[in-house]
């Protein structure tokens, strides 16, 4: 049996991707090609690989069992593929990375234009979602997270800033009308702008820290978003006077120079490690990833 390794990564796209125009959009090619190919390998193996209905693209048993075994297996292909690399006077290739949309926003910015500038043959792509992945599984060759979400078998190198602290704040007006907080739990009597996670849990309690004391409260309010996408909405909603909001210093600081957003509770900031990127270490390091890796630790040391 002669099997196309073209068609096998075409399968393994649109199973990752459940779909073809998803899988097209992950591996840059087209809708058209993968299916053609979908099509072809079936044809070759005798079975069918995957269900398809008009709204999604899920795989057969038998589909399932061999994109188990195919995802490790052509992930070493890719990275002994991957060795040429190293004869090249610069890494090429694509880096595709899950981060949170924390980092897109508050980390990678000072890093990824140095970076491509540095490396212009790599094709780099930022994946921003909240949810803990398997990367290998989601397509991609690393991610961003924060040490309590890291698995056990993953190389963590730190990314970003070391500190970062959790910001509590209103606009001048809203302090004006209802109060300036003085201890964290003064919050229960305030409308709070809260967010939920994924996974619908809700960013409750908040928890503030001062002098070894730990206070968490459960504040409720008018407002609440998505974490990560919708995060903008809820800081424009307290520059607009709805009500307190609590997120990453950062996030918030423009606004907290310009006098948009008024400090509260300052001295009960809590402070937190700063993100990591992560990979598997049970493979080969593909050339971009580990340019990529170096180029992060290099800026750490000139910082």
């Amino acid at each position: 049996m002669k099997v196309d390794l073209g068609d096998l990564n075409a399968f393994v796209a649109v199973a990752r991707a459940g779909g073809f125009r998803e899988g097209a959009r992950a591996s840059g090619g087209s809708a058209s090609f993968l299916s053609e190919a979908v099509r072809r390998l079936e044809a070759e193996l005798g079975v069918r690989l995957l269900n398809r209905t008009t709204r999604s693209v899920v795989p057969t048993e038998a589909g399932k069992g061999l994109l188990d075994r195919l995802g490790p297996a052509l992930s070493e292909v890719e990275s002994a593929l991957d060795v040429v690399n190293g004869f090249r006077d610069r890494p090429a290739g694509a880096l595709r990375l899950n981060v949170p949309v924390s980092a897109a926003r508050l980390v990678l910015p000072a890093i990824i234009p140095p970076f491509l500038a540095a490396y212009p043959d790599i094709r780099l792509e930022v994946v921003a979602e909240e949810s803990f992945v398997d990367v290998l599984a989601a397509g991609c060759d690393a991610g961003i997270r924060y040490d309590e979400r890291l698995e056990q078998d993953m190389i963590a190198v730190p990314i970003g800033p070391r500190i970062q602290r959790f910001a509590t704040a209103a606009s001048p007006d809203y302090l004006d009308r209802r109060g300036r907080p003085q201890h964290p739990r003064e919050l229960l009597g305030h409308a709070c702008l809260l967010g939920r996670f994924a996974s619908g849990a809700l960013t409750s309690p908040w928890e503030f820290e001062r002098d070894d004391e730990v206070v968490r409260v459960e504040p409720t309010g008018p407002l609440i978003v998505r974490v990560g996408g919708a995060m903008d909405l809820a800081v424009d909603a307290a520059i607009s006077g709805t009500g307190i909001i609590s997120v990453f210093e950062d996030w918030l600081r423009p606004h907290l120079d310009s006098g948009a957003l008024e400090p509260i509770l300052e001295p009960w900031w809590q402070s937190f490690s700063g993100p990591f990127l992560y990979y598997p270490g049970r493979r080969l390091v593909p050339a971009p990833l580990r340019a990529f890796i170096d180029f992060v630790k290099a800026s750490a040391n000139q910082a």
